[in-house]
């Protein structure tokens, strides 16, 4: 695991049971993280990809494909995306950037009312 391969494509990666938790740790090291399916039927193996993998999707024993906009959840973290989910009610926010500028201009000294007359 060295790379993010955008698919759909079946990564099939050995490694022993007891070791599923460090190639989860591998996983979130790589910086990727949009869609991840796992196929199956041990709890204690979902519960650890579930709660390790930092991804924007997890799909647990169905199809990983083909996600609506605005009605089925797709989003990403780190370098494969914004992290709200498309067309989702956070999805704007995430583009826009918020600041506020504040200058107090008595702490300047002088005449107040001059100094907001100023303009650039």
């Amino acid at each position: 695991m060295t790379r993010e391969v955008f698919g759909p494509v079946l990564h099939i990666c050995r490694y022993q049971s007891h070791n599923l938790k460090s190639v989860c740790e591998r996983i979130n090291q790589l910086g990727f993280g949009l869609t991840l399916g796992i196929h199956s039927r041990i709890d204690s193996v979902i519960h650890t990809v579930t709660h390790t993998c930092k991804v924007g999707n997890i799909y647990i024993n169905r199809n990983i494909v083909g996600a609506v906009v605005g009605v089925q959840p797709f989003g990403g973290q780190g370098f494969s995306g914004t992290g709200p989910k498309a067309g989702g009610p956070e999805y704007l926010s995430r583009l826009c950037h918020e600041y506020s500028v504040s200058n107090n201009t008595t702490a300047m000294g002088g005449n107040a009312t001059l100094l907001t007359s100023i303009t650039d």
